[in-house]
């Protein structure tokens, strides 16, 4: 028997919906795509409002269990999908991915992240401290990927997952990955993973 699909309320241009719609597909897990479209304030309405009072997308609903958040997301998956693989239980292991969902929701969310609103949606950030945040952490990224291919080792994690979608599409921001080969080998790498799926690029700052 097939397992039925899991529903992702998405919004394509989202990095955080995309981290989600990325582990499902790594994870060869089915999945029914909704679309919620943020520019006409679907997020807003009481029925999404009712599966994440926050109004953020994503949410998945995964045979009536809802998880919003899109690292949340990402631990529900590996945990309940991943078989270990992408979320290891032994502590420093499983430390070690824990700090870098911090970064994801933390420096990445205010740097890269930020920088690509303000060319992207419009947000009135100031560009210039926000592209420097984003520089100010590649550059510590740069350093710990000379030493393993992937964020906390050898293998892939949610940690890659929760990172990849923002990173990749800095440039939207302004926010050039010229200086930093080795965080662009390690976006190749996620990209050479059996499953992976893009994240749509927008005509936007230095892909303009």
């Amino acid at each position: 028997m097939s397992r039925p699909a899991i529903k992702l309320y998405n919004f394509p241009r989202s990095g955080h919906a995309h981290r989600a719609e990325l582990m499902l597909s790594l994870l060869q897990l089915p999945t029914e795509l909704i679309f919620v479209d943020l520019a006409k304030g679907e997020h807003k309405t009481p029925e999404f409002l009712a599966l994440n009072p926050f109004g953020q997308v994503p949410v998945i609903d995964d045979g009536g269990t809802i998880i919003s958040d899109s690292n949340a997301i990402l631990l529900y998956l590996a945990t309940r999908y991943g078989n270990d693989d992408w979320l290891p239980k032994e502590p420093p292991a499983a430390a070690r991915v824990q700090r870098w969902l911090s970064v994801a929701a933390g420096q990445v969310a205010f740097g890269p992240a930020a920088a690509r609103l303000v060319t992207v949606f419009g947000y009135a950030f100031n560009s210039e401290e926000v592209i420097n945040r984003a520089h100010a952490l590649f550059k510590i990224m740069e350093g710990e990927l000379s030493d393993t291919p992937f964020l906390t080792g050898d293998k892939p994690s949610i940690a890659d997952v929760a990172n990849y979608s923002y990173i990749a599409h800095a440039p939207e921001g302004n926010v050039s990955l010229e200086p930093y080969p080795n965080i662009r080998a390690w976006l190749a790498r996620i990209e050479a993973l059996p499953g992976f799926v893009p994240m749509p690029r927008t005509a936007a700052g230095l892909q303009a």
